[in-house]
């Protein structure tokens, strides 16, 4: 069997580590989870009801076109039905924009370090990526300007940014966007947009109409807490959507997803609410790492990248040990760890957890 020569090495994802895997394994009774950056106070009350009504359709197709989630999140945000699709998550999304406009050797530019899907899917489809360096944590837009070419494909913004949680302003962004070619699709990644709380920060919906060739990546996974029913989607000029749809399979999110973030969108109060206590969180771990002389980039989503002055492949195994699971593995950031926001609980567990990490030597770890 030959495959693709590119895909030949390519990493797989390595998700975050199951918390049942890491009780079994280490024989802890009291494990907390803060790697993958999911809502630590789940999904709204809703959402039950929603998913128990659906029950009795288990055996049907769900609508292959989304019709009444598709028309509650056009209402939602103010957009028409036709410039929303829905992905399996918004990495899906991404993958079906890679697979309608790459070309092998297209080019196309991104951060370094940023969300790994972009250059993954790329790569898949023989594009070659252009990772422009973060520039304190921050996307370097004009750097990133410069790297554009005859050959460039599209442009992905993670903002805030997956891992360092940093966001691009609003001035700056509208500023890259007038100098980028109508030809270059730019892809604005904002699955944490409903965490930010900074009037900075740039609501890329409202900027789809002045720039056609914007397409905004949203989640349910994140604060609306439906991690595991996968619904993400994206938000562009029905143009650009229906050539992204053109290569989406069939039923590709379920009839139960599809109730249920029609059921937590509808419960703004609660996603106000777990914007507040995530807010609130921040807030605590600013105040422990700045008593433990500890260096990190200002958070916008719901996690926060933190320098542990140490090889963070060593701190996530010593956290583990202690119930606590965290994400490392950050070349450009080999001494930080990227921390979720957890519950009140969560968080002061984690800290003392890290703490007891950072009283002892290098070598004790």
């Amino acid at each position: 069997m030959l495959p693709k020569p590119q895909i030949v090495g390519l990493p797989v994802y390595q998700p975050g580590k199951p918390i049942e895997e890491v009780k079994k394994e280490l024989g802890l009774d009291d494990v907390i989870k803060l790697a993958s950056n999911e809502n630590p106070y789940g999904c709204s009350p809703r959402v039950r009801a929603a998913i128990e009504q659906e029950f009795m359709n288990i055996s049907l197709y769900p609508d292959g076109s989304a019709a009444e989630l598709t028309e509650a999140v056009a209402g939602h945000l103010g957009v028409n039905r036709e410039q929303i699709i829905f992905g399996c998550g918004s990495d899906e999304i991404i993958a079906l924009i890679a697979r309608a406009f790459f070309l092998p050797g297209d080019e196309t530019v991104m951060a370094d370090q940023t969300f790994s899907v972009y250059k993954s899917n790329a790569d898949i489809e023989g594009a070659v990526s252009i990772e422009v360096p973060l520039k304190d944590g921050t996307h370097d837009l004009e750097a990133m300007l410069a790297r554009l070419g005859t050959k460039t494909k599209i442009v992905w913004i993670c903002n805030p940014n997956n891992p360092t949680g940093t966001i691009v302003p609003h001035e700056q962004l509208v500023s890259f966007l007038d100098r980028v070619p109508g030809h270059v699709l730019v892809v604005l990644d904002e699955a944490y947009a409903e965490y930010v709380t900074d009037a900075a920060y740039s609501d890329g919906i409202g900027l789809l109409e002045k720039y056609p060739n914007l397409v905004v990546l949203r989640t349910f996974s994140k604060i609306y807490g439906l991690a595991s029913l996968r619904i993400g989607y994206g938000v562009g000029q029905p143009a650009v959507i229906k050539l992204i749809n053109q290569v989406r399979e069939p039923f590709n999110t379920s009839r139960i997803g599809q109730a249920a973030a029609k059921a937590a969108l509808a419960d703004q109060e609660y996603v106000q609410g777990c914007r507040e206590k995530n807010r609130s969180g921040i807030q605590y771990l600013y105040e422990q790492f700045d008593r433990l002389g500890l260096s990190y980039f200002p958070a916008h989503g719901n996690f926060i990248m933190v320098d542990v002055k140490r090889p963070a492949a060593d701190m996530f195994q010593a956290l583990l040990k202690l119930g606590v699971i965290i994400r490392a593995g950050f070349p450009k950031y080999p001494d930080s760890i990227r921390v979720t926001v957890g519950s009140a609980e969560q968080n002061a567990k984690f800290i003392d957890a890290l703490e007891q990490v950072l009283s002892k030597s290098a070598t004790e770890v």
